[in-house]
């Protein structure tokens, strides 16, 4: 029957509505606690550590998670707000059986989340989600219930993720000077102080959460006040985060705007030419999607670099990057994976490696990003009434040929299906924006005449 409950990245909704209601969260935790018990061996702490982001929901739902895991024996501790990589880290190296983070990401306040997280940092495999929704359904059917806990922050859980971050970069920030866009989100506290504790001077903004702004008009999804800020400062650097800073984009001392794909292209080769960016098979690599731009390819092949590209999702790069033996791997998001740190995209470990490189190098952001050519990029969303496979439509396959053979290894063309809404997507990239937009249209065009679009 597959997943019902667990989506990619954790459970999602409204908060307050099914299924984060307040029933189905205790049942989660009552499903947590019981899989600790029940599967995690007698060697094995009974405890979970669980953090949540700034939404106002974040409180009453950690609650009722930390009181549906103590019917079956299980403490909680409670890191209070902090980031989802912290969280990671802290299951990870703690004596927990697990971490649970509350946060709806990139979200609007009014959805929440709930991830879970196992003890060796990484998301809990699809089988293992099957299991606990097996459960949740049994406890909720039954009509059991549990008292929310009452939780007190435990501040020593942020120092040591904290203290962990400031050991990967020994040379410090000495001579930064930055803003900082935590997004009203879960740094808003913690990514200041550490950078101040580093050294460099930062003004922040995004960092005034009230429970109901976090990602409004501010963070990752919001550049322009971050690069505003930056300019009318004078600033070295902007950083911005999302709202559970798993992610972090930049803004350089010009305005330009830093993605992902060019924090893989900077940290990429800083990594190579330390010669510690080999595969197992001794192959320089980098892993990122299918989005990531074609000029980011480009600029890794003059270095000797391969670019490894999964389907978009960043399930899908680590998976690659576990497979592979590769330590480096992101999205154009902003969610870069530094696996020798870190077992989770990490905004704040995102922003130290790029300051550490500039540090170590005497190079701007600009500098460091001034060859990697930016192809032109389209994605068009095409609705559809169904979705039959590619090779049953031979005009569109023919189209896509075409385009191919026309930009004769300069461009892209990929089409694919939402897997979640009836949608086709179609992604084109080359040098001219003329060809992009034209391209990208007539294949679209097909795709509604073939599918039938609504």
């Amino acid at each position: 029957m597959g997943r019902q409950l667990f989506g990619t990245d954790g459970i999602r909704g409204v908060a307050g509505e099914y299924p984060l209601d307040h029933q189905t969260v205790a049942a989660v935790g009552a499903a947590l606690g019981k899989w600790i018990t029940t599967s995690q061996g007698a060697d094995r702490e009974r405890a979970v550590v669980i953090g949540m982001d700034t939404r106002e929901s974040g409180s009453w739902i950690a609650a009722e998670i930390a009181g549906g895991v103590a019917r079956h024996g299980v403490t909680a501790q409670f890191a209070g707000v902090t980031t989802t990589p912290g969280i990671a880290y802290l299951a990870k190296s703690g004596s927990f059986a697990a971490g649970v983070m509350i946060s709806a990401s990139h979200n609007p306040y009014r959805d929440n989340g709930i991830k879970i997280i196992g003890h060796n940092g990484f998301k809990l495999p699809d089988r293992t989600e099957e299991e606990l929704e097996e459960e949740i359904f049994r406890v909720t059917a039954s009509g059991a219930s549990s008292k929310p806990a009452e939780l007190a922050v435990d501040h020593h859980l942020d120092d040591a993720y904290a203290d962990h971050l400031a050991r990967t970069i020994p040379g410090g920030l000495d001579g930064f000077d930055i803003v900082a866009d935590c997004a009203n989100g879960g740094s808003y506290e913690l990514a200041p102080e550490l950078f101040r504790r580093l050294g460099a001077r930062v003004h922040a903004i995004g960092a005034e959460p009230n429970g109901l702004n976090i990602n409004l008009d501010c963070g990752s999804l919001h550049l322009e006040n971050l690069r505003a800020t930056v300019l009318a400062r004078g600033a070295q650097l902007g950083v911005a985060f999302d709202g559970d800073a798993d992610r972090a984009l930049f803004v350089s001392a010009s305005g330009r705007i830093i993605d992902g794909d060019a924090v893989l292209l900077i940290n990429g080769r800083d990594l190579h030419a330390a010669g510690r960016l080999k595969d197992r098979d001794g192959t320089p690599t980098v892993v990122a999607t299918v989005m990531s731009n074609l000029g980011l390819e480009r600029a890794l092949e003059r270095d000797g670099i391969q670019l490894l590209r999964t389907p978009v999702g960043d399930k899908y790069v680590l998976e690659e990057m576990l497979r592979r033996g590769s330590i480096l791997g992101g999205e154009q998001s902003g969610h870069v994976i530094f696996l020798d740190s870190a077992t989770t995209g990490d905004g704040i470990l995102t922003a130290l490696r790029v300051m550490d490189v500039i540090r170590r190098s005497g190079r701007t952001l600009d500098e460091l990003t001034a060859n990697l050519e930016v192809f032109p990029q389209l994605l068009v969303n095409v609705r559809v009434k169904n979705k039959r496979p590619l090779d049953e439509l031979p005009a569109v396959q023919a189209l896509i040929r075409d385009a191919e053979s026309e930009f004769a290894g300069s461009g892209r063309v990929l089409v694919r299906f939402s897997g979640t809404e009836p949608l086709a997507r179609v992604m084109v990239e080359g040098r001219s924006e003329d060809q992009v937009h034209q391209t990208a249209n007539r294949i679209a065009d097909r795709l509604r005449a073939e599918l039938g679009a609504e």
